[in-house]
């Protein structure tokens, strides 16, 4: 809801950009004939109700518009105060970003050199993932960005009355268009239409963005007082990376194929080699330097000569385009070199192409030649400002754009194996019930034994089929493309060792496996994934039986080496959807936070490195909230080997459609992890009284919340009292709602359980079991309740806890929570559960005003009159909503599936509508 995009917003400015927006959009409706609409749409003479408009569906696309302009009206404002911010206070006004960060790092007596050494070793990677909860189709996303950029650009003081008048005339096309396109997917989209937009933020907004972070470090780095020359060299900057899950994510993904893999890496690769010739092309128009008035310098003529002789015909060509200017010849031989862009009909056994760099590194250094020369003849700017952005977009974005990661679900990977086994002839049916020590024991004979299990024209069971069709994809883009472009092997679900180790037999069986010292080591990391409570209080124990086995030792070390690391490094995933789902989020945020703790200290007694992947949503149910908040309350030494972290569903367009809002959230990441990386290395961690306590109120708030799950038809309160079968029958995402399709809570995923619970502003999963904790810590322990009350309370970890309960409780609307309870058909169990969630919901207000001092309407200003600003519409959305639901259930349960299924459009626009005013789905 509160994104860090919008957590600071001007809201006087806010409103005078909403008011012509919705001017705007007003005079387009007077043009179709929807006055009465037109007139209501700010919702000053009370709520209409919808369902008395002529055109239901009409009404609420203008209700979704109208809170699509205040949410752009909000972020142009956030965006201009952070710029007045900084020019009248300066880069360091501003709470994590780097002169916030540099300054806070030069207080506790990090030098200036000791900084500039570190920086090179930071390590972020946004993880895009595809759109489980964009509720947005991609065409209504474009006309949003296009009407954002027309309202930044009125900013400019530079336009006549004429000019800003033709200015608003734009924005008045934009409205119409998006007032005559439809808004709902009726179809869902294809894995193929998911990976373009991950590919449109990789190819055409992070690179644009790249460039403005570099020179933000560096203003922010000479405010601090300290030399910008450190930062001349490119490879003095942190290192910012991105990975995609579209098209590798195929747990209960049935439509991620063997063949998708394959083009999702094919079509990755050939975008990365366009945007890396787009760059080093403009960088050869503009590098017109004359030997006639320089020289270059030995190395680069040698250098000249032999990428000439090596790329035949071609470096010919290029070496004859521009005599007399080795610059730019130089730059015409890279271009020569580059691979050629793979066809994606061509199969990988075919012969690769003749191309000299097989390597990004290998243009990397050719461009630290050309920059070397350029400092030999004094031009030294030249240098800076151009060859070094060229350079940072090669070392971030390589030859494959973005590392795909493949993860599949562990139950999945039992059954393959228990496949693979009968086949072989082994008894294996009943492998995924094997005790844990059967299970290792066969797999660690297995692995000793070089022989695999299948040979090619052997027929196995779907799930090894499909999983050894995937793996032998990889391992054939590997050996033709290499490595880089493949990220991790990710289990979900880990729930043993032997999760683990099932996944390099199949690795084996394929060729994913390589010789090192000797003996067998995997080529791709193997990757846990920690979801539910239960899980991540094992996954200390589950992680040091996977380091101390032989083949991760090797496998650790054969990776170490092939990046070039000083360690070994280990990744975990951890989840905060089905932690969450699973036991609250109270429960959740710090089981994730101890375990995190323990999973630090097994690396750190192995010498191994833990790189942490965090699964973040787009909600605080599922781990989202300010980023620089977020980062502030990660464990002692967490962010040493770096951060992961995946970016999903709505937020990806709420935090980078627009590159003045994605700049400042790379930077958020960039620089908290640069801040707190270095402030945890000087100081150490002691353990703190608080928290013991936050364990009592970890385990107190859980129980209270399985006891709302567990309670006797709490499922059937559920799937009644909010939309969960409209969201179930929407076509947002190409994934399914349900792991197996079981109509279980277990199998339902957690993005539906939570998106359907805030539709019906309930938002159990961001606040429920939190308030009862409190209250039995201060009848219990009233000490302990005074102490996290007093000078603890600015603890980091237990502050961001707390802001992000308080944030969803702010989301809840009792009044809406009971109309959407009526739908509930048993008048028992509805009373009874709809008393225990109200009773709840008042104790946690009650407890969370103690505990900030204060009432949280005062406290969380921004947060009530974000949702203030939207509450009338909102409830007649709710309310329109509501019945809807009742008739088109009414409709299903008498056999009119035609008069249902019309009625389908109207309830999706509902959803769709909700979602923007909340701005949140799951």
């Amino acid at each position: 809801m509160i994104t860090s995009t919008t957590s600071v917003v001007d809201y006087e400015k806010a409103k005078l950009d909403f008011d012509l927006l919705l001017e705007c959009f007003r005079e387009v409706l007077h043009n179709f004939g929807e006055k009465k609409l037109a007139e209501h749409l700010s919702w000053k003479d009370g709520t209409l109700a919808l369902n008395r408009l002529p055109n239901v569906g009409r009404g609420v696309q203008a209700y979704s518009i109208v809170f699509q302009l205040l949410n752009m009206a909000e972020e142009n404002s956030a965006a201009q105060l952070r710029r007045h911010l900084e020019t009248q206070e300066g880069t360091a006004s501003l709470s994590g970003l780097w002169g916030d960060a540099l300054i806070h790092l030069r207080k506790i007596g990090l030098t200036e050199t000791r900084i500039a050494e570190e920086l090179s070793d930071i390590f972020v990677e946004p993880v895009l993932t595809a759109h489980p909860t964009e509720a947005k189709r991609r065409t209504v996303l474009e006309q949003h960005r296009e009407l954002y950029l027309l309202l930044v650009k009125l900013e400019n003081q530079m336009w006549t009355p004429a000019e800003r008048e033709d200015i608003r005339k734009e924005m008045k096309v934009v409205l119409e268009r998006l007032w005559r396109t439809g808004e709902i997917l009726f179809e869902k989209p294809s894995v193929a239409a998911e990976r373009q937009n991950v590919i449109h933020y990789l190819y055409n907004i992070f690179p644009s963005v790249l460039p403005m972070l570099d020179k933000r470090l560096v203003q922010a780095w000479t405010s601090a007082g300290f030399d910008a020359g450190i930062l001349d060299d490119p490879r003095n900057f942190p290192r910012l990376c991105f990975g995609s899950w579209v098209g590798g994510d195929r747990d209960g993904h049935p439509f991620v194929t063997p063949e998708v893999t394959r083009q999702t890496l094919i079509e990755m690769r050939q975008y990365a080699l366009r945007l890396v010739h787009h760059h080093l092309f403009q960088l050869a128009s503009r590098l017109s330097l004359s030997e006639r008035f320089q020289s270059p310098t030995p190395a680069m003529i040698q250098r000249i000569e032999q990428l000439t002789e090596m790329t035949g015909e071609k470096g010919d060509t290029a070496a004859e385009k521009n005599p007399k200017e080795p610059w730019r010849q130089f730059l015409n031989l890279m271009i020569a070199a580059l691979p050629p862009e793979p066809d994606e009909h061509e199969s990988y056994d075919e012969t690769a192409p003749p191309g000299i760099y097989t390597h990004h590194g290998e243009l990397l250094s050719d461009l630290e030649l050309l920059r070397d020369a350029l400092l030999a003849i004094g031009a030294d700017n030249i240098a800076k400002t151009e060859v070094s952005p060229v350079y940072r977009i090669v070392q971030t974005f390589g030859f494959y754009l973005g590392k795909l990661d493949i993860r599949q679900n562990s139950r999945f990977h039992d059954l393959a194996l228990s496949q693979l086994m009968t086949a072989a002839g082994l008894n294996g049916g009943d492998f995924p019930d094997w005790s844990e020590e059967k299970r290792i024991a066969f797999l660690n004979s297995e692995l000793l034994s070089p022989r695999p299990f299948t040979h090619p024209d052997m027929t196995v069971g779907s799930e090894a089929a499909t999983l050894l069709r995937c793996y032998r994809t990889l391992g054939d883009h590997l050996k033709r493309y290499g490595q880089d472009g493949i990220g991790s092997l990710i289990v979900s679900m880990t729930r043993n060792v032997s999760d683990l180790l099932v996944i390099y037999l199949f690795a084996r069986e394929v060729g994913l496996m390589t010789t090192y010292e000797g003996k067998d080591a995997c080529m791709v990391p193997v990757v846990p994934l920690f979801e539910t409570i239960d899980d991540l209080k094992k996954s200390p124990e589950i992680l040091r039986g996977f380091l101390d086995h032989p083949l991760t030792i090797r496998s650790t070390a054969y990776q170490q080496e092939k990046n070039g690391r000083k360690k070994p490094l280990q990744q975990v995933m951890v989840g905060y959807s089905d932690s969450n789902k699973d036991g609250g989020i109270g429960a959740s945020l710090w089981n994730l936070y101890r375990a995190e703790e323990q999973l630090l200290e097994t690396g750190r007694k192995r010498g191994v490195d833990i790189l942490f992947f965090h699964g973040r949503g787009g909600s605080i149910s599922r781990g989202a909230g300010p980023t620089h908040r977020f980062i502030r309350a990660q464990p002692h030494g967490s962010l040493e080997a770096g951060l992961r972290v995946t970016e999903q569903g709505e937020t990806i367009a709420q935090k980078y459609a627009n590159r003045i809002s994605a700049t400042y959230n790379l930077e958020l990441f960039m620089a908290g992890v640069a801040e707190a990386r270095l402030a945890h290395r000087e100081s150490r961690k002691s353990p703190l009284e608080v928290e013991q306590i936050i364990d009592f109120l970890a385990e107190e708030s859980n129980r209270a919340y399985r006891e709302l799950i567990d309670t006797e038809g709490l499922l059937d309160f559920f799937h009644q009292a909010t939309p969960i079968d409209i969201i179930e029958s929407s076509r947002i995402g190409s994934r399914p709602s349900r792991r197996s399709g079981k109509q279980s809570l277990d199998d339902l995923r957690a993005i539906p359980w939570v998106f359907s619970w805030n539709q019906a502003r309930f938002a159990i999963s961001g606040w429920y079991g939190f308030g009862t904790a409190l209250k039995k810590l201060r009848d219990t322990r009233p000490d302990a309740f005074d102490i996290i009350r007093g000078k603890d309370f600015s603890w980091a970890p237990l502050r961001y806890i707390a802001s992000n309960v308080a944030t969803s409780v702010a989301t809840v609307d009792p009044e809406i929570m009971q109309e959407y309870a009526l739908l509930v058909e048993q008048p028992e169990p509805r009373q009874r559960i709809l008393d225990t969630i109200t009773a709840e919901y008042l104790r946690t207000k009650q407890f969370l005003d103690l505990l900030y001092d204060g009432s949280l309407e005062e406290t969380f200003f921004n947060v009530f009159r974000f949702i203030r600003m939207r509450q009338d519409g909102l409830s007649a959305l709710h309310r329109l909503q509501i019945d809807l639901l009742k008739r088109w259930r009414d409709h299903k349960k008498s056999g009119k599936e035609k008069e249902a299924e019309a009625m389908l459009p109207e309830l999706l626009l509902t959803v769709n509508a909700i979602a923007s005013g909340l701005r949140s789905t799951g």
